[in-house]
This record gives C-alpha cells, sequence and structure tokens, in this order.
C-alpha cells in the first residue's frame, strides 16, 4: 500500500468511525424521547429521572464526536463529498443534542404532571411521542444509507407532527380553562407538547442535513429542480 492509499484508507475509517458515532448518539436520543414520553403517560418518576441522567451521556457524545470532526478538518482538509461528510456530522451532532435537551425537558415535567389525571392529553402525548421518535428512526436511518428520498419523506411528516401539535394545545387550553385554580400545574403539558413539536422540527432538520450530505444540494434546490423538470 502506497502512502498516499495508507491515507485515504485511514480517512475512510475515520469517516465510518464518526457515522458509526453519530448513529449511537442518535440512538440514544431516539431511546430518550420514547422513554420521556412514557414517563408522562405511566407517571414514572423513576423513568424520566433515568433520561435526565442519560443527558450527560449525550453531552459527551456531542464533545467527543465535534472534537474528531474539527481534527479531521484540521489535519485530512478533505474535498468534495469528504467534506460535505464532515461538515454535516458537525450539523447533526448540534441537531441530536438539542433533541436530548427536550428529551430531558419533557422528563422534567413528566414529574410536574405526575398527579395529574387527563386522558386525552396522556393519549395525545404517547402518540406524539411515538410520531417523532419515528421520525428520528427514518432520519438516522436515512444518513446510515446516504437516502435522499427516505430524508425527504421524513421532511414530509413535519406537517402532520404540526397538525397533532395544534390540536393538542387546543385541547390542553380547554383541559386548563376547566380548573384556573391549577393553571399553573397543568401548563406543563402545553410545555411537553410544545418540545415533541420542536423535536420534530429538529427530526425535519437532520433530515435535511442528510439529503446535503448525500446529494451535495439543499431541499430547496432539489425541489426547485423537480418542478422545472416537470413542466
Amino acid at each position: 500500500m502506497t502512502g498516499q492509499q495508507h491515507i485515504v484508507s485511514a480517512f475512510t475509517e475515520e469517516l465510518e468511525q464518526l457515522s458509526a458515532d453519530i448513529l449511537r448518539m442518535g440512538g440514544l436520543a431516539e431511546a430518550m424521547i420514547r422513554d420521556a414520553a412514557r414517563a408522562v403517560v405511566a407517571r414514572d418518576t423513576h423513568l424520566a429521572e433515568t433520561v435526565i441522567e442519560r443527558d450527560l451521556e449525550m453531552d459527551r457524545l456531542e464533545t467527543e464526536i465535534e472534537r474528531k470532526a474539527v481534527r479531521m478538518l484540521a489535519l485530512r482538509q478533505p474535498m468534495a463529498s469528504d467534506l460535505r461528510n464532515v461538515i454535516g456530522v458537525i450539523k447533526l451532532v448540534g441537531g441530536i443534542e438539542r433533541i436530548g435537551d427536550l428529551a430531558k425537558n419533557i422528563a422534567r415535567r413528566s414529574i410536574a404532571v405526575a398527579g395529574e389525571d387527563n386522558r386525552t392529553a396522556l393519549r395525545g402525548i404517547e402518540r406524539m411521542g411515538q410520531a417523532v421518535s419515528r421520525m428520528l428512526q427514518i432520519a438516522l436511518d436515512a444518513y446510515a444509507r446516504r437516502d435522499p428520498v427516505t430524508a425527504l419523506s421524513v421532511i414530509e411528516q413535519d406537517d402532520d407532527i404540526d397538525s397533532h401539535y395544534n390540536s393538542l394545545l387546543r385541547s390542553m387550553l380547554v383541559f386548563m380553562a376547566e380548573s384556573p385554580d391549577q393553571l399553573h400545574a397543568r401548563s406543563n403539558f402545553i410545555f411537553i407538547v410544545k418540545n415533541l413539536e420542536r423535536i420534530g422540527d429538529h427530526c425535519a432538520n437532520i433530515a435535511k442535513v442528510v439529503h446535503f450530505i448525500a446529494t451535495g444540494q439543499s431541499v430547496r434546490e432539489t425541489e426547485s429542480q423537480n418542478r422545472l423538470a416537470s413542466e
């Protein structure tokens, strides 16, 4: 193996390790979403505490992955698609970390609403939690396969999440109006639902980054080209 071949091989291995790290971090975020929503529905304060504790591992992974990516940029000076992959990792790690923060916030709020009984809210939160967890799972799968079509399907799902959020928010406001003396306590439900909606937004943003990594184009550029081709 020549020196140049060795450099290329080492760089490829480092990229593969970065991808594996991103998928590991994403899997942790996915589990945090699922367990945070379950903690709300089951009123499981112990589960909520474990979600909060897992955020420390999320922060550790973020720091480690960013350090590796910056080192690769500085030492390898990658070009073209390799550069997209490394820059994409830096963008992805930030989005996944924010999802972890939101899941942690949901877990904290779940402790505050453990004594509340609103079956409509709990069912809605359960469905919404499953939906955004699934969005992240599909986005990570698209990243693993560098699949821009699957990435676009994740972005399209965000409209459904927004619709679900608006419907659930109206239900929450009615719930709060019924007991104005418990306004502060019940407002935690609104924060939980809002955090789930924001997780959906971050999943869509992650999918946009995946699309860029795979194609070298923004989603807007691809959509514009598709419209021109169909005219």
